[in-house]
């Protein structure tokens, strides 16, 4: 789809010039003659750029430029004039105008500044997307925790050395490897992800290296490795600790020498990859195992960088769980859904096994399944609230609910929890000590998902 440009003068010739110019170069153009109807014309119209003069009918361009800032910043905006002076044309750049044309106008100059402002727009645009990615979902936190992590990948993006990045399943490693490799002199090649644990044994050494046609059967052309598709940018060797001894050694010659041969081929292939790795094993243990080799872990090992687990940083869990609820609102299509200060509360005693993928899960579970517009806490799973107890010392969560509803569900989930827990899962037993038929208490503890014996 073509550019909007939106063009402001009072006089017909310049509008009409102006515009026929840009038609021929394939823009779409809107015209106003007054500052008042230009400002209806960019809420109306949504333009990609803004042709001003400096004098018009019911105002000064520079005073409507300056107003325009404030309420766009983002947009371009090429201001001409034709009586400008020195003095007008430094004024207009200041108050943000991409360039200064005096009248009468070049044709030429016309199409270059307005291809250039338009490019100008697309590069501040590309670059608020790159910094969306890496400080994105994973990284999203203000503990001192996750904000070692986002340092030390700051300092080791700008080199060239690999990294090693450690962490449970769930926290966010390949967040982190696309955040250093966006940050690096790479950040304009190829992010090639490759999860060594979802490729059989057999297979990972052709999706790493390629093959050569006629390497195996059912090989009838040749094909590009991961290795091959990452040249010139960042190779992301997700769990590698389920890697093959074989693929291990032909990573680390990668490593060591830059280059590499197809399965089945005899030519030596050059390559300029940035390799970053990733597992959630101890590697030592594996190499203790024999399952790791030791020279390749410390080829990789040169700058380890550790995520931590979520149940480590739970001060962290309401910013992303609002991230979570903003983006579930743009993608569900079931509106921006509140949280109440309960579910939270039980949401940062819960240790997260699953991490921050677990996170997302959840909340996009209850997204969808919740009633209101608030999530509430008799909208959490009973898997949660079964395995969440109250901080020692602190009020029960039931007299922190907001109505007597949400209180009686609670109490009665936890109360049951409790009881079947000091009975040992005996559901007869608990239905005598508390006074209920065993049949209705089943039937209870099915409908709140908490499991016993009979």
């Amino acid at each position: 789809m073509s550019a909007k440009v939106l063009i402001i003068d009072d006089e017909e010739s310049i509008l009409q010039s102006i515009s026929d110019i840009l038609e021929d170069e394939g823009y779409q153009v809107a015209v106003a003659t007054t500052a008042r109807a230009g400002a209806q014309k960019l809420e109306t119209e949504s333009p990609d750029l803004l042709i001003l003069d400096v004098w018009l009918p019911d105002e000064d361009g520079l005073v409507f430029l300056k107003r325009l800032r404030k309420e766009n910043p983002t947009l371009p905006v090429i201001v001409i004039s034709g009586h400008g002076t020195v003095e007008m044309a430094v004024q207009a750049i200041k108050l943000g105008a991409f360039d200064f044309l005096e009248k009468p106008l070049s044709y030429d100059r016309v199409v270059v500044t307005v291809a250039n402002a338009l490019r100008f727009r697309a590069l501040e645009e590309e670059n608020i997307r790159l910094k969306a990615r890496f400080t994105g979902r994973g990284l999203t936190g203000r503990s001192s925790l996750i904000e070692r992590v986002r340092n030390e990948i700051m300092k080791v993006a700008a080199t060239e050395a690999t990294v090693l990045i450690t962490g449970e399943s769930g926290v966010g490693k390949e967040v982190a490897a696309r955040m250093l490799h966006n940050l690096s002199r790479r950040a304009q090649g190829p992010f090639v992800a490759v999860n060594c644990a979802a490729i059989p044994d057999d297979l990972i050494e052709s999706e790493l290296f390629g093959y050569e046609r006629g390497a195996f059967t059912g090989a009838s052309t040749s094909k590009k490795g991961k290795f091959d598709l990452a040249h010139g940018g960042t190779i992301f060797l997700d769990e590698i600790g389920d890697m093959s001894l074989s693929a291990q050694a032909k990573v680390l010659r990668v490593l060591q020498e830059k280059c590499f041969e197809r399965v089945g081929g005899t030519r030596t292939i050059q390559v300029d990859v940035r390799v970053v790795a990733a597992t959630n094993k101890d590697l030592r243990r594996e190499i203790e195992a024999g399952r790791f080799r030791e020279d390749l872990y410390f080829r990789l090992n040169v700058v380890p960088i550790r995520i931590p687990p979520l149940r480590e940083r739970p001060e962290d869990i309401p910013l992303l769980v609002e991230e979570f609820l903003e983006e579930f609102a743009r993608h569900s299509g079931l509106g921006r859904k509140r949280i109440s200060s309960g579910v939270l509360e039980v949401l940062c005693r819960y240790p997260f096994p699953g991490n921050v993928r677990e996170l997302r899960n959840l909340i996009e579970r209850l997204v969808i399944m919740s009633q209101g517009e608030t999530i509430e806490v008799e909208d959490l799973p009973p898997e949660i609230l079964s395995s969440v107890d109250p901080p020692q010392g602190e009020e029960e969560p039931w007299f922190k609910c907001e109505n007597f509803k949400q209180a009686r569900a609670l109490f009665e989930r936890e109360f049951l929890r409790r009881k079947l827990a000091k009975h040992g899962g005996n559901i007869s037993q608990t239905a005598e000590a508390i006074g209920l038929e065993r049949s209705y208490l089943h039937r209870k503890l099915k409908s709140l998902g908490l499991a016993g014996e009979n």
